[in-house]
């Protein structure tokens, strides 16, 4: 037998060799084969005791105590009572000599081990565990250490891990709530002694008398309605010297000890009740440890706090700042309402108020710069967040005590916004704002008058607010902070930073001109008036030379002025356009003549952009006014696009009153003139793009009935004939076609039916839409297109580009009146028989099947009723014939994901079928069961392709759904008169079951989450867990597999929801349940003995309402893997080294 010492030897050479860099894969497989194969044997742990005693390899220390957690772990029910007592006191003695000499994760590694054995032991085996733990904390020397050990005991048992028994969790969950008050009494205790052994201790830390002392252009925030005779009103109004006192100098030690206190506390509050032991005195101390991060100077010792929630290698009382500001955040998102609520309110108040103005204080006079950017950036995201916090959950509660000064709190949150040295700081400030402007928006709902005074109170606030935004966001203003910002880059959300900023702004505008919309009005139009006048005298500086038009602004300084004009133009425009909404419906009348000025107005720069087209004019500096002109023409047209609803009210008010139709007709044409001549030429994409969208938008919306007869459209619909458009981008293609074509096919407002000319239009459009697939319907005809190879790839190109106009057109008329849809149909009639002639043609290319799928797709779902029952049933046939099993298995199966498209539109095609309430497709519901269960659900039950898959089992749920009588031919009262259930389809109906229940044992979360929710409708509506076959073949198997699926944790997010169906399926007959069911699971379960099942049948209470049988199942579930995890202790061994 080899002694010990050359044990250890041996050990450290194994160790050493595992991590040298140069020792291979498969060597360090054998050593982890001998490392625990060692770690396994009887007796191991008195051998690592002595190899950690005797070692300074702290490899081998840490291969040591990784054999003792396992022990404790998993071994430590089979361990004899004095073996365990020796184990403990041998770390316990190993932890308290070496805590300061071992390495720090050697020391966390130990205390996590011996709060491990206390997990298991305290207080039956291990008495004075947490007892210990408090006399470490008290003790100066150990303090440390005990604050260790008091986090890792919170954050092993509070939330312990599955081996643990549910009875045994409840019971540590119970003994730490007992200590909770202890313990808060003495980390705050502990955090006071740190501030008071400063001699330059500040012992409060509050505001001047006004929060704008040093800021006199926040005039608008100069009134309070703070009451300053009241107490409340006292804690605010202290001298100015007193706030900015420097904050206390801490040495090594205090920080260390506060920082590991804070973190401390933060995980305490994330699981104790705060409500009942949280003090406005330790709310007090964790804000005094918060004012460290307002002060960039403060900083103590320089040390490493990396194992004290340091972010860097340096140590400042930032940190503190940090780890305080990650408590209150805890505290405030709680939403805790301790004993002493008042008070805590008051105290909580007085604390964000004092913290903002340290924070928003003024340099002294004649200095420069902004505190924020010398803070720590973590600091102002937690200060930031506690914020946003503090407003959602409390400043309601303040909001109506006229004796707060909210509105200077507000000033505070002003200066802090503007303030914000970094975009993503500035960004979550505007959030903190938007939840005030809901809170204030919600207030005014129902015409609330109280909600109006509100309102009124914070107007001058709000107004100053919208102001700084709009200023922020302006060139003008703002120029060197703002081309910073990249506008070409895309984010995730196909955002500039640029566009992403303006959004940002432009939100917090709208919303308060929901509430102000006069105010908003006038604080953006002067600056758009401005800048529109700018854009739209540039024409007298253009000059026409040799090679084409030019700008004759040279200078450096004016050109950079054209720039920044131009850019706030594009805004302004952005946020005229937001406020459209504020010109309709019940605000129409009275803001008739504003609106009508502004639309004027924008159709004079969009006409005027048009006819200048300023993007094509020579310029000094053509890489930036280049994209500026296009900007504000395309900002133009969407403005007024945005205003189309308007435009539309402002068409019923002249029908109804026969006045001012002469305008309107001015409007419509001047929007026509504007942007038509941009559809047909290469204009940049931008533009394009936005006159698309309002020629459409005048098409769909506002629906003029002269339309067709303005010169402008009349010569687009010739060019577009002609093919004036194929070279466009695809987006504006189908948005060009789809307006041409609604123009003929929607009705117009305020026109009787007989006033529609509806023969005339349906001409106009069958016309119209056979030039647009004239050499598509050829191709019906076209002799040799079927054996031709060459031939179909030519033709490929036209029959994609028609299929994909055609179906635009038949999605755009889905929900449309029936004269649209039957005018629309007719003219695609043609088109439907070509694409059904050509599929088989195509059958083996799956992208052109894709875009004839997705075609039949939207003519099922838009013109199902006009296609009639015939057409429907030569296309489904069709359908059928050419989708063979082998076919299909090709289709899926395709290295391309178009294969799967083609079988997912084809598989939505046949839900719409099953879904039709009538008898007229009836008669294909075997042959789809048939397509569905013996075709495509044997080629991907095995296969990960969740598309199809999700679509299918949709398929299946909707048909069983809406043909239920298909299997249960009987009402419920035949079946109760008859005593007996009659099952049509008998075979079908369990192979769908059985195809539900196949999926909940594969590890797609998706699928499962989506069938399981489709057997609790099918419950819910046709009481499917109560049909006799499912209750005599298949309620067993489902709970059983669900059961399962708790127990193995697969799909441990979906936990509750499994519950609840369990006890749906349960609660048909819950004495079979607990009777039959669960002694049945429990005799199939391996890894348990005859005990434990007998205790995990006990403890399942016999309960039969669902939250305390949800609870019964979790805690059997938990148990249950419990018992297991006891059970699975690895055979003993010996093995030296």
């Amino acid at each position: 037998m080899a002694s010990d010492e050359a044990s250890l030897r041996a050990l450290e050479g194994l160790m050493n060799e595992f991590f040298n860099s140069c020792t291979t894969n498969e060597r360090k497989r054998e050593i982890e084969q001998q490392l625990g194969a060692f770690g396994q044997q009887s007796g191991a742990w008195r051998h690592c005791f002595y190899f950690m005693s005797q070692t300074q390899n702290e490899y081998v220390m840490m291969y040591c105590l990784t054999v003792l957690e396992n022990i404790v772990n998993k071994l430590w029910m089979g361990i004899l009572g004095h073996d365990k007592m020796e184990i403990r006191t041998s770390l316990i003695n190993f932890l308290m000599e070496r805590h300061k000499v071992v390495a720090p994760y050697i020391r966390n590694k130990i205390c996590k081990v011996i709060v491990d054995i206390g997990r298991i032991d305290w207080p039956h085996f291990y008495p004075d565990f947490f007892t210990n733990i408090l006399q470490l904390i008290q003790q100066p020397e150990t303090a440390s250490l005990g604050l260790m050990m008091l986090q890792t005991t919170s954050e092993e048992m509070a939330c312990p891990r599955e081996d643990l028994s549910v009875a045994r969790k409840q019971e540590l969950h119970r003994l730490l709530l007992e200590q909770v008050p202890t313990v808060l009494s003495l980390l705050s205790g502990l955090l006071e002694q740190v501030l008071e052994k400063s001699s330059h201790m500040v012992t409060t830390a509050t505001p001047p008398p006004s929060p704008n002392h040093d800021d006199s252009s926040n005039s608008s925030w100069n009134s309070s309605p703070m009451n300053s005779g009241s107490i409340i009103s006292g804690m605010f109004q202290v001298s100015d010297k007193e706030n900015i006192r420097p904050l206390p100098s801490l040495d090594l030690d205090s920080e260390h000890m506060s920082a590991q206190a804070l973190q401390c506390l933060n995980h305490l509050f994330s699981w104790i009740p705060l409500s009942s032991v949280i003090t406005p005195s330790l709310l007090i101390t964790i804000f005094k440890f918060a004012s460290f991060g307002c002060d960039p100077n403060s900083q103590g010792s320089p040390s490493s706090l990396s194992n004290f929630g340091s972010h860097n290698g340096s140590c400042k009382t930032t940190n503190l700042g940090i780890l305080a500001m990650c408590c209150i955040n805890e505290v405030m998102s709680k939403s805790c309402v301790p004993a002493d609520f008042e008070e805590y309110l008051y105290r909580m108040f007085q604390q964000t108020f004092q913290l903002l103005q340290r924070l928003t204080k003024e340099p002294p006079s004649g200095a420069y710069g902004n505190k924020l950017a010398e803070l720590d950036e973590m600091y102002i995201d937690k200060f930031t967040e506690f914020l946003r916090l503090f407003v959602s959950v409390h400043l309601r509660r303040f909001e109506s005590n006229s004796q707060f000064p909210v509105v200077d709190f507000l000033a505070l949150l002003f200066k802090y916004t503007f303030k914000q040295p970094q975009q993503e700081g500035y960004y979550a400030c505007l959030d903190v704002w938007m939840v005030f402007l809901d809170f204030l928006h919600n207030l005014t709902k129902g015409r609330n008058a109280d909600g109006n005074s509100t309102v009124a109170k914070y107007k001058d606030a709000l107004t100053t607010l919208m102001s700084e935004i709009v200023r922020k966001l302006q060139f003008r203003y703002n120029q060197a902070q703002l081309e910073e910002l990249d506008d070409e880059a895309l984010d995730d959300d196909e955002e500039t930073e640029w566009q992403h900023f303006l959004r940002q702004c432009l939100e917090v505008v709208a919303k308060i001109a929901e509430l102000l919309p006069e105010e908003a009005f006038r604080t953006l139009y002067p600056p758009f008036q401005e800048y529109l006048d700018v854009y739209l005298g540039l024409d007298q500086y253009i000059v026409s030379e040799a090679n084409g038009r030019r700008l004759n602004i040279t200078a450096e300084n004016e050109c950079r002025r054209l720039h920044c004009t131009l850019r706030d133009l594009g805004s302004m425009l952005q946020a005229i356009g937001r406020l459209a909404e504020h010109f309709i419906g019940e605000m129409f009348p009275q803001r008739l003549q504003d609106a009508l000025s502004l639309v004027e107005r924008l159709c004079q720069a969009t006409m005027y952009g048009t006819k200048l087209k300023l993007y094509d004019v020579h310029t000094a500096i053509p890489t930036v006014l280049r994209p500026d002109f296009i900007e504000v023409h395309a900002q133009s047209l969407a403005a007024l696009h945005a205003y189309c609803h308007w435009l539309s009210q402002f068409y019923h008010l002249t029908k109804q009153t026969n006045q001012q139709q002469e305008k309107f007709a001015s409007i419509v044409s001047t929007i026509a003139d504007a942007s038509t001549p941009l559809l047909k030429t290469q204009c940049p994409d931008k533009v394009t793009l936005s006159a698309a969208h309002l020629f459409l938008s005048l098409v769909t919306t506002v629906r003029p009935s002269f339309l067709m007869a303005l010169p402008s459209v009349q010569t687009m619909f010739t060019s577009v004939s002609h093919g004036a458009v194929t070279t466009l981008p695809t987006e504006v293609q189908l948005l060009v076609y789809r307006a041409l074509s609604h123009i003929f096919i929607l009705p117009w407002p305020v026109v009787g039916d007989n006033e529609q000319e509806w023969e005339a239009r349906s001409s106009s459009h069958v016309n119209f839409l056979k030039e647009l697939t004239k050499e598509y319907r050829g191709m019906k005809d076209m002799p040799g297109l079927s054996q031709d190879k060459n031939m179909q790839e030519r033709a490929k190109p036209e029959i994609r580009r028609t299929l994909m106009v055609v179906c635009d057109l038949a999605e755009s008329v889905a929900g449309e009146v029936m004269k649209t849809r039957q005018i629309c149909y007719q003219s695609l009639q043609e088109s439907v028989h070509t694409t059904l002639a050509t599929l088989p043609v195509y059958i083996h290319q799956p992208d052109v099947v894709e875009d004839m799928m997705s075609f039949f797709l939207a003519l099922f779902q838009s013109l199902r009723v006009q296609m009639g029952v015939s057409l429907t049933e030569r296309i489904i046939q069709t359908f059928m014939n050419m989708f063979t099993r082998e076919q299909l298995a090709e289709t899926i199966l395709h290295e391309s994901s178009a294969g799967s498209r083609v079988i997912e539109k084809f598989l939505k095609i046949l839900q719409l079928l099953v879904e039709e309430p009538g008898s007229a497709f009836k008669t294909f519901i075997p042959s789809i069961v048939s397509l569905c269960m013996d075709q495509v659900y044997p080629i991907i039950a095995e296969r990960t392709i969740p598309d199809i898959k999700s679509v299918l089992f949709e398929l299946l749920h909707h048909l069983l759904a809406h043909n239920w009588r298909f299997f249960f031919r009987s009402s419920v009262l035949d079946s109760m008169q008859s005593g007996t259930e009659t099952v049509e389809n008998q075979q079908q109906f369990s192979a769908i079951m059985l195809a539900f229940g196949q999926s909940f044992m594969q590890p797609d979360i998706t699928i499962f989450k989506q069938n399981l929710e489709a057997l609790e409708s099918l419950n819910s509506k046709l009481k499917l867990y109560q049909k006799a076959i499912f209750k005599s073949s298949l309620l067993f198997q489902f709970l059983n597999v669900l059961l399962q699926v708790l127990v193995h944790r697969s799909h441990d997010l979906l936990r509750e929801e499994i519950a609840i169906a369990a006890y749906n399926m349960a609660s048909v007959d819950f004495d079979v349940f607990f009777t039959t069911f669960l002694p049945q699971f429990l005799a199939g379960c391996e890894g348990l003995d005859q005990t434990q099942k007998a205790i995990l049948a006990q403890n399942f209470k016999m309960d039969k309402d669902l939250p305390s049988f949800t609870q019964s199942i979790h805690r059997f579930v938990n148990d249950l893997r419990y018992y297991r995890l006891c059970n699975s202790s690895l055979p003993e061994g010996t093995i030296k080294f």
